[in-house]
């Protein structure tokens, strides 16, 4: 009787050794399914953000794109009216400004150098 009982008590052990396995394999079962359900949450989450964010870089973008076309243009603009400033003035004062160098050039006053003259002092 003693040997029935104990190998009774083994056949316990062995079924409670087998069903605490089952348990612990169900376990990592679950782990393992809920790591992989958190990495794909968290990779849609990263995706999300990741639109998110390109989308307002877009924006971005576009509302820099249009703003440097605007600058491109006003600048474009003033140019274009400094230009035509420049011409008015040149056609307003060129008669001035001819007339004062064909003074300048007509009006020879010949005179001797001063290295000449030094030249000359010490001979």
């Amino acid at each position: 009787m003693k040997m029935a009982t104990q190998s009774q008590g083994i056949k316990q052990l062995m079924a409670a050794e087998k069903e605490a396995a089952q348990v612990v394999a169900n376990s990592r079962k679950r782990k393992a399914q809920r790591l992989k359900e958190a990495k794909e949450e968290a990779g849609r989450e990263i995706e999300d953000y990741r639109r998110q964010r390109e989308s307002q870089f877009q924006e971005q973008q576009k509302k820099s794109a249009g703003s440097k076309d605007n600058f491109a243009q006003k600048m474009h603009e003033e140019t274009q009216t400094k230009l035509a400033q420049l011409d008015t003035d040149i056609e307003k004062n060129k008669e001035v400004v001819m007339q004062r160098l064909f003074d300048l050039i007509y009006d020879i006053k010949p005179e001797v150098h001063r290295n000449l003259r030094l030249s000359e002092d010490t001979k």
